[in-house]
């Protein structure tokens, strides 16, 4: 879902009381928000109750909503805080989710090109993503898939947005050196 999405549907939520428009979010969002939310509890039960506690509070504060500049990145925020708030009831230290994370992508296709990945570079490419290390893993899942700007993953994550470009970099370049590519002209 893209922020501009996200921001329709909060305002038909917020002015209106939009329960249509409240179900289209959570769809949206209910998928990638478990996912994050995993990677900071490592627990699907908690992550999943995070998760609905995270659409609770969205429908209690709608109205107040309105006030909120980046409703995509603060839904994340939201998400993080909330899984935090779980982890301390549970007696864990609170940032220990960035180098203990279990960040699993859904998908790896993220346009129609690369649809045409064959399954052995899928399997390639999978691989190379999951021998990242957890931060960098995180940081790539949360660019790449869940669409959030650099500056938004560093906010979220409290990292500078140079740290989230390194960490990005790294990615790519590990994924490009797992992944040998060969031109052959006929």
């Amino acid at each position: 879902m893209t922020a501009s999405d996200c921001k329709q549907l909060i305002q038909r939520i917020a002015l209106h009381d939009d329960i249509a428009a409240y179900k289209q979010l959570f769809t949206g969002y209910h998928s990638a928000l478990i996912h994050f939310s995993h990677s900071i509890i490592n627990s699907k039960e908690s992550a999943e109750e995070v998760v609905s506690d995270v659409f609770m509070k969205i429908w209690n504060l709608r109205h107040s909503l309105l006030n909120v500049e980046n409703t995509h990145l603060y839904i994340y925020v939201v998400t993080k805080n909330l899984s935090i708030n779980r982890l301390q009831k549970n007696k864990r230290e609170a940032f220990s989710f960035i180098d203990d994370s279990v960040v699993q992508l859904e998908s790896v296709y993220f346009d129609p090109e690369q649809l045409m990945i064959t399954a052995q570079m899928h399997e390639r490419l999978t691989a190379a993503i999951a021998a990242l290390p957890p931060k960098c893993r995180l940081i790539f899942k949360l660019v790449k898939e869940d669409g959030l700007k650099y500056k938004d993953v560093a906010e979220l994550l409290q990292l500078s947005v140079k740290t989230v470009e390194a960490q990005m970099s790294i990615a790519l370049k590990r994924i490009a050196a797992s992944i040998p590519f060969s031109f052959s002209h006929s």
